[in-house]
């Protein structure tokens, strides 16, 4: 586990709303999953028949980050900068937690990896088992923001 517990920083949120945008109204994502807010996938129990307000994205962001946040905190066995931290919780919050806990990505950062940890960033530029121009250039900027020294 990294120590101590990392939170996500303002470089790490200004990617994740970046790349997501905003949303104010619910919408089929790119693999036809309804998603409201910067990213939130819409669980089953959840209901949003009105629009957002920003504010209340904000506090769906949050709450998403959270569970990003605590999994690469349980996950990662190695110590991390800010940075390191920011990109994967990125990278998780776009995959998931059960995607961060499978991947090479991973494996390679617990064995103390950093460069290769890095380059598998860029591995995960699909959806729908199509590679993603978009989803290129979110891992191409998480990669970038992992290896950034500042």
């Amino acid at each position: 586990m990294s120590e101590p517990r990392l939170s996500t920083g303002a470089k790490g949120i200004a990617l994740i709303k970046s790349f997501e945008g905003l949303s104010l109204s619910k919408y089929q994502d790119i693999v036809g999953k309804w998603t409201i807010g910067y990213g939130h996938l819409i669980l089953p129990d959840e209901v949003f028949n009105v629009a957002l307000t920003e504010a209340q994205a904000e506090t769906l962001l949050r709450r998403d980050l959270a569970v990003s946040e605590k999994g690469v905190n349980q996950y990662v066995l190695v110590p991390l900068t800010q940075n390191q931290f920011d990109a994967l919780v990125s990278f998780t919050f776009n995959l998931g937690v059960g995607n961060l806990k499978s991947s090479t990505l991973l494996r390679v950062l617990n064995a103390q990896q950093y460069q290769s940890a890095a380059d598998e960033f860029l591995r995960w530029d699909k959806a729908g088992g199509k590679q993603v121009a978009g989803l290129t250039r979110r891992r191409t900027a998480e990669r970038a923001l992992f290896i950034s020294q500042s």
